[in-house]
């Protein structure tokens, strides 16, 4: 039969405890929380916002700073210096030189409707910087969240007072300029503490559904451009050679009366002089002028006959056979 030892209860006693030992770890212990909850460190790019049970006292710089322990001072970093981005209609996944996008649509931010009840879908970004850290913590709640719903109610605002056209081609730039102006007077009027800086448009489609009907109306456009253009190239062949032709007509009209005027003008110039020669000795000039006309007629006769009137039987001088001549 086994043996039974005795059991002493003083074997359960708990150890000694040196008082001075605890006490000594209690107070490095106090002390390195004292330590490690008085001093915070703030980046270049932020500012620290200093709450002192949750009333806001300051701010400070960056770098190595110091602020009530054991909770009594909190403090949150902005990065008022950090350009900041927000997209809307899309997410970027992984971004770098080749960035990926999320294949999710976000037609919830992105679909929109025209000023001509046409649908589009936008995406876009908005870069913006925080200005006042003290309204961008306090004076709204989730700052973030509600500059997104501002961004979004403008730009349908915006979208929405003008044509599918001008939204996908000819009129982004001005959209987001003036997105950004308004998005601006809005932060401004709710105390968001944040500057917009610059407003992208990434993307600008049609929906999917409508896709293909919208490439047929954008090709039949483009047809007609092009039919246009060959329109005006042919008219700028014709015409200027219409009017080339038209101008020559004209000018060589004018050179022709220009010149019946100027014999016009020297025919009665002659006869002018002639008529005063005339009548300063008429016999002389009355002989003159048949002299000379007779001069002009009796060449072109071909056969010349010279009679003196006072002469009696002259017809056998005739020489009336063909080809005889008689003066």
């Amino acid at each position: 039969m086994e043996q039974k030892v005795p059991f002493d209860l003083k074997d359960l006693r708990p150890p000694k405890i040196n008082v001075k030992t605890v006490a000594g770890v209690a107070a490095a212990i106090l002390l390195g929380i004292l330590l490690f909850s008085s001093y915070f460190t703030v980046d270049t790019e932020e500012v620290g916002v200093v709450l002192r049970f949750g009333k806001f006292v300051r701010t400070v710089n960056p770098g190595l700073n110091f602020k009530m322990p054991f909770g009594i001072e909190k403090v949150y970093k902005v990065p008022v210096e950090r350009q900041l981005k927000l997209e809307l209609g899309f997410r970027t996944t992984k971004p770098g030189i080749r960035t990926e996008y999320s294949s999710k649509k976000y037609q919830e931010e992105s679909l929109m409707l025209t000023g001509d009840l046409n649908a589009a879908e936008v995406e876009w970004i908005v870069q913006y910087r925080i200005k006042d850290p003290y309204k961008f913590l306090f004076r709204v709640r989730n700052a973030v969240g509600t500059f997104r719903d501002i961004n979004e109610a403008v730009m349908r605002e915006v979208v929405g007072d003008r044509t599918v056209d001008e939204v996908l081609t000819v009129g982004r730039q001005e959209i987001a300029s003036t997105v950004t102006l308004k998005v601006q007077q809005l932060c401004d009027q709710y105390e968001t503490g944040i500057k917009v800086e610059q407003v992208v448009l990434q993307d600008v489609n049609p929906p999917e559904p409508v896709k293909p009907a919208f490439n047929e109306v954008n090709e039949a456009q483009q047809e007609r451009e092009k039919l246009i253009n060959q329109a005006l190239s042919e008219y700028n062949k014709v015409i200027p050679r219409a009017r080339g032709e038209a101008e020559r007509t004209i000018e060589k009209a004018k050179g022709y009366a220009l010149e019946r005027v100027n014999n016009a003008r020297g025919e009665a110039a002659k006869f002018n002089s002639v008529f005063k020669e005339y009548m300063k000795a008429k016999e002389v000039t009355r002989q003159r002028i048949y002299l000379e006309t007779m001069n002009d007629v009796m060449q072109k006769v071909g056969r010349k006959l010279i009679t003196d009137e006072d002469v009696t039987g002259i017809l056998p001088l005739f020489q009336l056979e063909k080809g005889g001549t008689g003066k």
